[in-house]
């Protein structure tokens, strides 16, 4: 029963990415539906960040907002905290 790390500041970076540039070429998530044909939930889950979507969804995603997937990507790593280490989760020491 492994828990899974969950870095939600990157998620929530990517999903605001995914709509500063849906509103910029003038889409509504309706298209987004459209577009890559996922349930209108599933795009609303992953813009607010409940979803932590895989890196397939991101490649839909970019085709369908039609910019390469880097650009999803693109923002300041620095402000985000390096996740913990496999020990560190555990509790130990390095």
């Amino acid at each position: 029963m492994g828990s899974q790390y969950r870095d939600q500041k990157f998620i929530d970076q990517v999903c605001k990415k995914i709509i500063e540039i849906r509103k910029a070429k003038g889409l509504v998530q309706e298209d987004l539906v459209e577009r890559t044909g996922f349930d209108i939930r599933q795009i609303g889950n992953i813009e607010r960040g409940i979803s932590n979507t895989s890196i397939s969804n991101i490649a839909q995603i970019a085709r369908a907002l039609e910019v390469h997937p880097k650009e999803l990507l693109d923002f300041d790593f620095e402000l985000l905290k390096q996740p913990p280490t496999r020990r560190e989760r555990k509790g130990k020491k390095e």
